[in-house]
């Protein structure tokens, strides 16, 4: 198939989490022998920060992950007839403009011939949902949601006819363990500070029990405005500032546990969605500890992570942790067998390969029975 995909940002994961997920199943479905090209505007908010933030070489490294892959920059607007030309399937993010949503999608409604998904990722859904409603689906085949509870909003509220929960995934080509190197840090943490939607949860579940705990930890992420700094600062944590996603791995490495903060909308409205994080601590082989979040579609089993119900909770975790040697083991070890099961990008693959021949028959069965035997 040729695979045209439309992404406000692959090149840069600044601020932009789904990145790793996004660069994962693009590379999946290339080494499947899909033809894979993905539009991203040259000066999208993402990209521009990301040479402010760090220089060009971020971005060129992000490239080199991402072999056979023709990743496209445009300027105002993409040339749809090109872009479209010989398409089978066409997936367009959610963080790309009302416009060139509602043109693709017209594309479709006027008779051509590729199955059209569009691809939700973010808790607007529930927080601005007249945001979400000023997009015109009405040409899309189907929708894809990275959770239960979002698909059931998109069918309620007649966003869509069809939509699919398709979660997130770790890229376990890149995010694994690295042994090799010595850990640093008692923690690491992840994260862009959230807008303000988690300043309670990360200073509850991270920087008090650091502080009490007397840890030596380190942060990175960006946007993070000055009290926070300071606070941070106060904790005794090392501020690193932005991470490219491809340097991930080798951060957790340098550690020997992480945590996990979901930002208030998703823990508070949208059950059963964790951040990009769980999965991929657990791909890279770190013990981790979650703040409260409900994983009502059990995508983790008891075992693979500790939870904590408050900041105390997070406390005492952490410390037997990084005390027992054995437990830190034991929930490596699950959390890598979760992952390989239930979570790699490839997986994911083969799900959306799936819903594609549910949408318009079975016509690349013989490609999902080659993905299934890789599987297995």
């Amino acid at each position: 198939m040729k695979c045209v995909l439309f992404y406000h940002a692959l090149t840069s994961c600044w601020n932009n989490g789904n990145a790793h997920f996004l660069r994962g199943v693009a590379r999946e479905l290339r080494e499947f022998g899909h033809h894979v090209v993905v539009y991203e505007p040259a000066e999208g908010w993402s990209r521009l920060n990301a040479i402010r933030d760090g220089g060009v070489h971020p971005l060129q490294d992000a490239l080199t992950v991402l072999p056979g892959i023709d990743v496209r920059q445009y300027g105002a607007s993409p040339d749809l007839d090109r872009a479209l030309d010989g398409a089978d399937l066409v997936i367009v993010h959610e963080w790309n403009s009302r416009d060139l949503i509602g043109d693709i999608g017209l594309r479709r409604i006027e008779g051509a011939p590729f199955t059209l998904l569009f691809h939700d990722t973010h808790h607007r859904a529930v927080t601005a949902p007249d945001e979400l409603a000023r997009f015109d689906l009405s040409g899309f085949d189907g929708v894809l949601v990275f959770g239960e509870v979002l698909r059931q909003i998109y069918l309620k509220l007649g966003w869509a006819n069809r939509a699919f929960t398709w979660h997130e995934a770790a890229d376990v080509a890149f995010y694994r363990p690295m042994p090799e190197i010595e850990p640093t840090h008692d923690l690491i943490w992840i994260g862009n500070w959230g807008d303000g939607e988690r300043s309670a949860e990360l200073a509850e579940f991270l920087l008090r029990p650091v502080a009490e705990l007397s840890l030596r930890a380190r942060i990175h992420g960006v946007r993070y405005p000055l009290d926070a700094l300071r606070a941070i600062d106060a904790a005794g944590i090392e501020y690193c500032g932005w991470l490219p996603a491809h340097r991930a791995p080798a951060a957790f490495a340098s550690a020997r546990a992480t945590v996990h903060v979901p930002r208030g909308p998703y823990a508070r409205s949208l059950p059963g969605i964790p951040t990009i994080r769980m999965f991929e601590a657990l791909a890279c082989g770190i013990p981790i500890v979650s703040a409260p979040w409900d994983d009502v579609e059990n995508l983790f089993p008891s075992g693979s992570y500790l939870r904590a119900a408050n900041g105390t909770e997070m406390k005492k975790a952490l410390w037997v942790l990084l005390h027992d040697r054995e437990l830190a083991a034991t929930m490596t070890a699950a959390g890598l067998q979760t992952i390989a099961e239930r979570h790699t990008c490839r997986h994911r693959v083969l799900e959306l390969l799936s819903i594609v021949d549910s949408i318009r028959g079975p016509r690349r069965s013989d490609t999902a029975s080659h993905l299934q035997e890789a599987l297995s």
